[in-house]
């Protein structure tokens, strides 16, 4: 470490020396860029995780935009209804909430994984796999007691007496019974695969 031509210590010499026995100066220093750095990298990451919920990343690939979402789009009640409240991609399939929804995310790197690998890539390798999909689908939704569903829809806040005869009594079963949303609810937005058991 070599000083420069008037003496003084060089420029790498002054950082070495800052750093060994740091000032209240330079600790507020890095504690302020920490705390910048931290508000970036959150936000970028924040950024990020809301831009791959949008429904025009999820269609961003064939797989999905010809089959899965051609099927939602095609009169289901989630696209269009009386109402004009459209669910989209994220609603039924990525929870509201942090720690579940990073959760989902991670789980998600298999789906790219098989996009990558041309997993289902053709109508027919999709139909192929479509119930081992499902099922998968359907398991995580049982798992999470239809987390997504009740982001939107809880049996408490029904109207039994505003309900057709089957469907109340479906939904009075469905609490007797401690069932989910998915237990009966399959097909609601895309069609059921073929092969499906019957108690499916």
């Amino acid at each position: 470490m070599s000083e420069n031509n008037t003496g003084q210590p060089g420029l790498i010499r002054r950082l070495w020396l800052g750093l060994r026995s740091p000032s209240k100066l330079s600790c507020g220093v890095l504690l302020g860029a920490g705390i910048v750095a931290g508000i970036v990298f959150w936000g970028g990451f924040h950024t990020v995780v809301e831009a791959t919920n949008k429904e025009s990343f999820c269609i961003g690939c064939h797989e999905m935009r010809d089959n899965v979402y051609k099927e939602y789009s095609d009169n289901t009640i989630h696209y269009t209804n009386r109402t004009g409240v459209r669910a989209v991609c994220a609603d039924c399939h990525v929870p509201k909430e942090w720690g579940p929804k990073m959760i989902r995310k991670i789980q998600a790197s298999r789906e790219l994984l098989g996009k990558v690998m041309g997993t289902i890539d053709t109508r027919e390798k999709f139909e192929a796999k479509r119930l081992v999909l499902a099922e998968r689908e359907w398991a995580r939704m049982k798992a999470n007691d239809s987390l997504e569903c009740r982001n939107c829809h809880t049996l408490q806040s029904m109207d039994p007496e505003k309900q057709k005869p089957r469907a109340r009594k479906s939904h009075e079963l469905a609490v007797k019974n401690k069932e989910t949303c998915i237990d009966c609810h399959k097909g609601i937005a895309h069609h059921k695969p073929k092969g499906m058991k019957e108690e499916d």
